[in-house]
């Protein structure tokens, strides 16, 4: 029986542009509106999006994770982030978009220079929060123009075909995995509620719904998440909004003694009769239409952060302890991938889709795994200086001698989350290939042996991964790292590693170290571990510090170090984590790829 793969390679981006762009135009017509917004969101604002919720992807060919099309009568433009310079132009018509890098231009400044006096903007309110609904309207005023929520979503009118919304299974997540009852956490979530003076909490970020009621679900694909609500009051039952029929009898069961269950389709209705008081909205996911239901009702939307989101970045010890073990499993598989790899590659013909294919068999031999964390970025030679390239059949390419070929790829296990970056050469790598590897390897080992006070930001150590590259004139146009949960989303909030990173890293916070260089057509180079935050003591010291333990597990290409740019300390950080590798991963592998192993390990003092 073949088994079920969770990647796919067809090119999802259709490269639709003129004839969608000009069905949109014909609806915004019948609406009345001279212009919409198309950001790529759902009414979560999520990072992986259902099916039916990918109008970004369906309207110009774009499948990044992040991005906003505006569309106005006589022009449309694609804004994107400096992870998507490179790829979005390869998807998008150009002609009938043009993408705009929001470094150099946001949207709310096009908007301003673009929308004629007097003309109406339309936007749906279920898919941008208040936030960036006052940004927009501030743009349209300067303009002379106003901006319109809509009821009906004329994206949804032009795309024939529209998948249906997901109905995935809905399961407990055990206590033993959890290591906190959902009873204790919406205990310390009601005295937070009181603390801020709310009456109550509308759960709109699907992560912290299945962190605070102990459920992990399948409506979307690489992570674990039931799409759906909850009203959570101070004092009172709470109410869970979700797709019923989705709900296994061990999730109803358990969920029962904690709320009362409604389909999510009930949702809007239950916000209006249930706002009363003063009602907390997560700024980040809470959708600009909660905000109105809540005051048509009579009730005060109390605008900021969803006191979860900061309870589930500091993880418990079973969580600790399982994101360890599903660590030492994934280490195991990668470990074997790279050592096949090193064969495959060298014997030519070797192409992206077949390595990405291969790694997810490595990782399913294992026998625990759910689901890939997110679609494998598997680059080799110029696809690789493509920060979130994504392989499919009609890019699908040979890795050749003397290039480089970077993956990045992760894992869902019922006890962890991971993601681990690793660049390797086929071939002999040119001098400048080993210069910038070991630059970027050296602002990686910065980060991993950060020692820092409590109270640190992210943004405070992100230069540490950078400066290697400054002293030669070069930068990434990335985040050092991400925080990741505990087999939730890898891509986990709001701790981060980046310039724009300002919240206090924590004891028990994971994170991503994976700095990197992109070399525009010709390679790209990303060295990642997870991280996790822990208490460091220092002799003599007068402060609490803090540090990281490294949790990923998998060998470095030492090909590609140039060990006369590291010092003794940076030397001796790699050939104890090699050490270490040998150690822990050794005793699991088959002889021939231990073998491999300790060749790779060799110590480079």
């Amino acid at each position: 029986m073949t088994r079920r793969r969770f990647q796919t390679f067809d090119d999802p981006s259709h490269r639709k542009g003129p004839e969608r762009a000009a069905a949109l135009r014909a609806a915004l017509r019948e609406a009345g509106l001279d212009g919409f917004v198309v950001p790529r969101a759902d009414e979560h604002q999520s990072e992986y999006v259902p099916a039916n919720a990918e109008r970004l992807a369906w309207l110009t060919g774009f499948t990044g994770s992040a991005g906003t099309a505006i569309v106005l009568g006589d022009r449309a433009a694609l804004f994107v982030d400096g992870r998507y310079t490179l790829q979005a132009p390869d998807q998008v018509e150009t002609g009938t978009f043009a993408v705009v890098p929001v470094a150099a231009t946001t949207p709310e400044a096009w908007l301003a220079g673009a929308l004629n006096p007097g003309a109406v903007l339309g936007y749906d309110p279920w898919l941008h929060t208040p936030d960036g609904v006052a940004r927009l309207e501030r743009a349209a005023a300067k303009a002379g123009a106003s901006l319109r929520p809509v009821a009906e979503n004329p994206v949804d009118a032009a795309w024939a075909g529209r998948p249906k919304p997901p109905a995935g299974p809905v399961a407990a997540h055990p206590i033993e995995l959890a290591g906190e009852a959902a009873t204790d956490k919406l205990a310390r979530i009601r005295a937070a509620l009181a603390e801020a003076g709310s009456d109550a909490l509308v759960i709109s970020d699907p992560h912290n719904l299945a962190w605070a009621f102990n459920l992990r679900g399948g409506d979307i694909g690489h992570t674990p998440l039931a799409l759906g609500y909850a009203i959570l009051p101070r004092d009172g039952r709470p109410r869970l909004y979700l797709t019923s029929p989705a709900l296994t009898p061990e999730a109803r069961a358990a969920l029962e003694p904690l709320a009362d269950l409604a389909p999510r389709a009930a949702f809007a209705e239950g916000l209006g009769a249930q706002a009363r008081g003063r009602i907390r909205l997560d700024a980040a996911t809470g959708a600009t239409a909660l905000k109105d239901l809540v005051g048509a009702a009579g009730g005060v939307a109390d605008v900021g952060p969803d006191p979860i989101t900061a309870m589930k970045a500091v993880k418990n010890a079973a969580e600790i302890a399982g994101t360890r073990a599903a660590h030492r499993r994934d280490g195991v598989a990668v470990t074997r991938f790279l050592a096949w790899l090193d064969a495959a590659a060298a014997g030519g013909g070797l192409g992206e889709i077949a390595a990405v294919e291969a790694l997810e068999d490595f990782r399913a031999a294992g026998g625990l795994l759910r689901d890939v964390s997110f679609p494998t970025i598997s680059g080799s030679g110029p696809n690789g200086a493509i920060v979130h390239y994504r392989v499919t059949r009609a890019t699908d390419r040979v890795v050749r001698d003397g290039e480089l070929f970077l993956i990045d790829s992760g894992a869902q296990y019922a006890d962890g989350t991971t993601d681990i970056t690793r660049t390797v050469a086929v071939g002999a790598p040119s001098p400048e290939m080993r210069d910038r590897f070991t630059r970027v390897l050296k602002g990686h080992l910065a980060i991993g042996r950060a020692v820092f006070p409590e109270g640190t930001t992210g943004a405070q150590i992100d230069a540490l991964a950078r400066v290697p590259l400054w002293q030669a004139g070069l930068d990434f146009d990335h985040g050092t790292g991400h925080g990741v949960g505990a087999f939730l989303s890898v891509h986990e909030g709001p701790q981060r590693i980046a310039k724009t990173g300002t919240v206090a890293l924590k004891a028990g916070m994971i994170l991503s170290n994976e700095p990197g260089y992109y070399k525009a057509n010709a390679y790209g180079i990303r060295t990642e571990n997870l991280v996790l935050v822990e208490p460091r003591t220092i002799p003599g010291g007068e402060r609490p510090m803090l540090g990281f333990e490294t949790l990923t597990l998998a060998p470095y290409d030492r090909r590609l170090i140039e060990t006369a740019l590291l010092d003794a300390g940076e030397i001796a950080w790699l050939d104890a984590y090699h050490a270490r590798l040998r150690d822990v991963l050794g005793p699991e592998l088959d002889p021939e790829t231990r073998a491999w192993l300790e060749r790779a390990t060799r110590p480079l003092g």
